[in-house]
């Protein structure tokens, strides 16, 4: 009998997706919608925010003309924040999402989570991390405690690989090559 393990499952990008106040209640079907996306949910939390802290998360909309009532829409009941990962969360979340205006989103992407449970322009119903660099941001506004470890690339990655992966691989296919055992496994 061969017993077949799963494949390894590498989450190297994550996401912030939070589901606004006015679609709180719908938080299990949204849930389910992000699971069956290919999504993992790595933390989640229900919270309420001032309309300060609205303020301070939002604070690259400040000074636009819907930026009072962002806060306030925001702040006006509980949401719930959650860390999404799978290969390339960002993008594929912000796929799912659809476009920001809700109406706008009905017309073009008429399956989108923001056609399903968004309203109008401001009331959209959920929110995604535009890039990676504002993913981490928001995770940590959101998730003081989680510990976010940056993703090397180029020659960090190359550095990373020769310094610790190779000496490690190479000890112990050096040492199971030596065993020669009758059943590696």
């Amino acid at each position: 009998m061969e017993i077949l393990m799963p494949e390894p499952q590498i989450y190297v990008e994550r996401t912030l997706a939070l589901i606004k106040p006015d679609v709180v209640d719908k938080e299990e079907e949204i849930e389910e919608l992000i699971l069956r996306s290919g999504f993992h949910i790595i933390q989640k939390r229900k919270l309420q925010l001032s309309p300060e802290q609205c303020s301070n998360f939002y604070a690259e909309q400040f000074g636009k003309v819907f930026f009072p009532n962002l806060t306030a829409y925001m702040s006006s009941g509980p949401l719930v924040a959650m860390v999404l990962a799978r290969h390339c969360a960002v993008s594929y979340w912000k796929e799912l999402l659809g476009p920001s205006n809700s109406l706008r989103a009905r017309i073009t992407h008429p399956h989108s989570l923001r056609a399903l449970y968004g309203t109008d322009e401001l009331r959209n119903g959920l929110h995604g991390s535009l890039s990676i660099s504002s993913a981490e941001r928001e995770i940590r506004f959101m998730f003081p405690e989680a510990i976010l470890e940056p993703v090397p690339t180029g020659q960090r990655a190359r550095d990373y690989l020769n310094l610790y992966v190779k000496p490690t691989l190479l000890a112990g296919l050096t040492a199971l090559c030596k065993e020669k055992p009758a059943d590696p496994m």
